[in-house]
């Protein structure tokens, strides 16, 4: 019972005085001071945010892997190496550049600022058909579904749209509606999987057989990257994405 006691004593010693303050300063990459950076230790779940000189302490262990996340910016990931060493933190985060549409779809290496660069070009194709007037198709080639006031309306004015009211009745309507809603949700999960490599997210912790899971829960969590979709500007998807994986890699961990 004593070598019991003692082993739990000793063990409980061992894993407080493996944890250390790790410390340290973000800037960007003008050496500008950056506060609201999240740091979160990967190992622990905690989570810290720097203040307004950039600073920050955050609780950790030899071998912890601390990330930075804060929006606009490439994500950084940072081990914290045994004994003390590297427990002062010296971060540089890179701000991903703004850009225009892209013109071709190209896989991306996961590196946000190399890949942003990569893709931002004049759209070539367009600038020819604006120059000679050809149309645009907008939009899908689908049936509409009836709507209520187009069918009232007419009805007011002693008109009967027989199939509208008929498609309202029945419910085709409502059920065209919600399979064009989720044709749109699926072919937006589509256009970002055709242009990011699975490697992007499977680095981050996201399994491969869920990352079409992962980019609806980001679309639901942060609507913002369905518009970024539509506009075909893939490095403000990948901002969206990035801030919404801390959320969803938690998700995992509970499932």
């Amino acid at each position: 019972m004593k070598n019991i006691i003692l082993f739990i004593v000793l063990f409980i010693y061992g894993i407080a005085y493996s944890q250390q303050i790790v410390t340290g300063k973000i800037t960007d990459d003008n050496d500008i001071n950056l506060g609201s950076v999240t740091v979160i230790n990967l190992s622990t779940d905690k989570k810290v945010y720097s203040n307004s000189s950039g600073e920050f302490s955050i609780e950790a262990s030899k071998n912890d892997e601390l990330r930075f996340v804060r929006p606009g910016y490439e994500r950084i990931s940072k081990r914290v190496f045994a004994d003390g060493v590297d427990s002062q933190l010296f971060i540089t985060m890179i701000k991903i550049p703004e850009e225009i549409e892209e013109v071709e779809v190209k896989k991306l290496s996961g590196y946000l600022a190399k890949d942003s660069r990569s893709v931002a070009k004049v759209d070539k194709g367009e600038i020819v058909q604006q120059a000679v007037g050809l149309p645009q198709p907008v939009g899908k080639m689908r049936e509409k579904p009836a709507e209520v006031k187009q069918v009232l309306l007419p009805i007011l004015l002693g008109q009967l749209n027989v199939q509208g009211a008929f498609d309202l009745i029945s419910g085709k309507a409502r059920r065209q509606k919600r399979q064009y809603r989720y044709d749109d949700l699926q072919d937006n999960i589509l256009w970002v999987r055709k242009r990011v490599d699975d490697d992007y997210f499977t680095n981050a912790g996201i399994p491969a057989e869920r990352i079409s899971e992962f980019i609806e829960f980001s679309f639901v969590i942060k609507p913002q990257a369905r518009t970024y979709v539509k506009a075909r500007n893939l490095s403000g998807v990948l901002l969206r994405l990035e801030e919404t994986m801390p959320a969803f890699l938690e998700r995992l961990k509970k499932d």
